[in-house]
């Protein structure tokens, strides 16, 4: 299987901090103090400018106004055309890797998070960074969910910088990654002063701590919840609709298919099999959870991560935590 990592100067852009992960890859770091050191550990000390597009015509060549290709400085001194990370227009800003990555930087200096993993996909279409927040969430007797805030900015004009709550359920894995919309956005101004960056960084935790104390609320009532088939199978049509086209065969394939599996692994999931989460929405939620981040079939492991962290896997867990609490609500008594 491919990996999922773009590869930079012959290596693979990544750094991690602890563990080796699953692919083997990247540069290892025992602790990097700052986002600069994460970003060289992980290739990404590149920037990317904007350059003109032209159009050829006979033998002329032609601008293209208000038109510009992003690409990566590093590589215009390289022979022949650099790669086109994305077409964008004439307002469009550029935010460099280390400007955008700063964010993190006052929250890591209080000590209160340190940098786990960093990398990009395909060509630099898109880079992220990973911050490990101490302690962790204790759902419902031995099941226990990491911490991590995923912060993301595309390089094509796709979007901008993201930053994205992102539970990992330790037993089995699971990502489970929800927006900032589910709760107060947090942001750090760009500025360099750092004494106003300190600052911004502590009403920023405070904002943090309360979702993820907000999301460990969250994951309790799901694990009190007891499910019966009837129950299940509603949740999962929901999670899982199927297409309203009716001669769509395929799509009401794919939808049927999603639900069978995501049962299975609601009684037979990792971490799923035992009480207290033995057959509770917790077990449901994680059965489409596990479907998504390891079953379902990408094509290859880089659609695989781009899928689960920021694509339509993403969007298919980020519905079922809705249901999942809207479900709650009518089922808790």
């Amino acid at each position: 299987m491919a990996h999922e990592l773009a590869t930079i100067s012959g290596k693979a852009a990544m750094m991690y901090v602890g563990q080796v992960p699953w692919h083997g890859l990247g540069t290892a770091l025992k602790s990097p103090a700052t986002a600069a050191e994460a970003i060289r550990a992980a290739s990404l000390d590149w920037q990317v400018v904007k350059s003109p597009l032209y159009f050829e015509h006979g033998k002329a060549k032609h601008p293209v106004h208000h038109r510009f290709a992003m690409v990566r400085d590093d590589l215009l001194k390289l022979a022949g055309p650099p790669p086109v990370l994305g077409i964008v227009g004439a307002e469009y800003k550029p935010l460099q890797n280390r400007e955008a990555f700063e964010w993190f930087d006052p929250i890591v200096g209080e000590g209160a998070a340190i940098y786990h993993t960093a990398g990009a996909l395909g060509g630099g279409e898109r880079v992220w960074i990973l911050a490990k927040l101490p302690d962790d969430i204790r759902v419902v007797g031995d099941d226990i969910a990491h911490k991590y805030l995923l912060l993301s900015n595309s390089h094509d004009g796709s979007s901008s910088v993201q930053v994205k709550f992102t539970p990992v359920r330790v037993v089995c894995q699971n990502t489970l990654t929800m927006a900032l919309n589910q709760g107060q956005g947090v942001r750090i101004p760009h500025t360099r002063n750092l004494k106003d960056r300190l600052v911004a960084a502590r009403a920023a935790l405070g904002i943090i701590h309360r979702r993820f104390e907000g999301i460990t609320t969250d994951f309790k009532s799901l694990a009190g919840i007891q499910l019966n088939q009837d129950r299940l199978g509603l949740y999962l049509s929901k999670v899982f609709p199927m297409p309203a086209d009716p001669e769509d065969i395929k799509g009401r394939s794919r939808a049927q298919l999603a639900r069978e599996k995501s049962a299975h692994l609601f009684r037979e999931g990792v971490g799923n099999t035992k009480p207290p989460v033995l057959g509770t929405l917790w077990a449901a939620y994680n059965g489409v959870t596990e479907y998504v981040d390891h079953a379902m079939k990408y094509g290859d492991a880089e659609r695989r991560l781009n899928a689960i962290w920021f694509g339509g896997g993403y969007l298919t867990k980020a519905r079922a935590f809705r249901l999942a609490m809207e479900n709650a609500a009518d089922w808790k008594n």
